[in-house]
């Protein structure tokens, strides 16, 4: 690689890390429920990008697809040291910019935690999933190039935990 060509990988990665540090440590911090840990984890996931960033094929997929997919491999390496499951926890953000009154307030609240209690009984696949769409705001696309299923298996898990979610939070306590 030449100089030119260093330079604007160097540049690329540096855009790729202003653009998605903060959307990836929340994904790692949501897998691994540790800030400490995300913090290192996903200063791993950059070394690791940087060191591998000659071998990005735009071919294969996008930057983005790719980094989150170095995460989760680095975040999973984590959890398996730890012997543990990841417990994921979304922390769902309300529409409202402020509720209007102290009744809306509590049905936020009241949301909020069916909403925790019902992710925290889905399979770990289901909360990776929700955590990648609805945290990080991939696409399917995207989603299945860090979990290397197709767009349309990814597309049909996705819905399956979204329907799992809707129906864990609807029923009855």
């Amino acid at each position: 690689m030449n100089r030119n060509e260093e330079r604007e990988s160097w540049e690329r990665l540096e855009q790729l890390y202003r653009s998605s540090r903060d959307d990836l440590y929340s994904y790692v911090l949501t897998l691994l429920r540790d800030a400490a840990a995300a913090e290192d984890v996903t200063a791993l996931a950059f070394e690791r990008a940087y060191r591998r960033r000659r071998t990005f094929d735009r071919h294969l997929g996008e930057q983005r697809a790719w980094l989150f997919g170095i995460a989760r491999n680095a975040a999973l390496d984590e959890l398996r040291r730890r012997r543990r499951v990841a417990a994921l926890v979304v922390d769902p953000e309300s529409t409202q910019e402020e509720p209007a009154t102290a009744e809306d307030e509590a049905d936020v609240l009241l949301r909020r935690t069916a909403v925790r209690a019902a992710l925290a009984e889905l399979p770990a696949r289901d909360r990776e999933l929700l955590a990648l769409k609805f945290q990080a705001g991939f696409s399917n696309a995207e989603l299945a190039a860090v979990l290397g299923v197709s767009e349309s298996n990814a597309g049909t898990m996705l819905h399956r935990a979204v329907q799992k979610l809707r129906k864990a939070v609807n029923a009855p306590v």
